[in-house]
């Protein structure tokens, strides 16, 4: 599978994640989630820039417990793990890891 961005092939695994994540962009992160229907606004962009803080700084990728943490905290408000999930329709730390360009998550498990 691949993504074809502004005249390149962007290359990715078969379940859609960037094969380098150096290929990463806003704009590709955009890009790939309209192809899944999704229409990113300021709180998908909150929680992919926190997963791409944590992946690049730390070389981690949050569990969906961690996200709900920093996002409530970010957001200002007690966020449950239905509300994070209802952003990406499905598993935060999956979903929008792929639009933030980080490895796929192999956990099983928000929690």
């Amino acid at each position: 599978m691949a993504y074809d961005f502004n005249g390149t092939e962007i290359e990715t695994t078969p379940t859609g994640y960037l094969v380098n994540s150096e290929d990463w962009t806003k704009e590709l992160g955009a890009h790939m989630a309209a192809a899944d229907g999704i229409e990113l606004t300021d709180r998908h962009w909150d929680l992919i820039n926190f997963l791409r803080d944590e992946y690049v700084d730390k070389g981690a990728n949050p569990n969906t417990r961690n996200i709900v943490k920093a996002m409530s905290k970010a957001w200002g408000e007690k966020l449950s793990q239905k509300d994070v999930y209802a952003l990406f329709n499905g598993d935060p730390s999956k979903l929008a890891g792929k639009y933030a360009g980080t490895p796929e998550s192999k956990r099983k498990g928000g929690y």
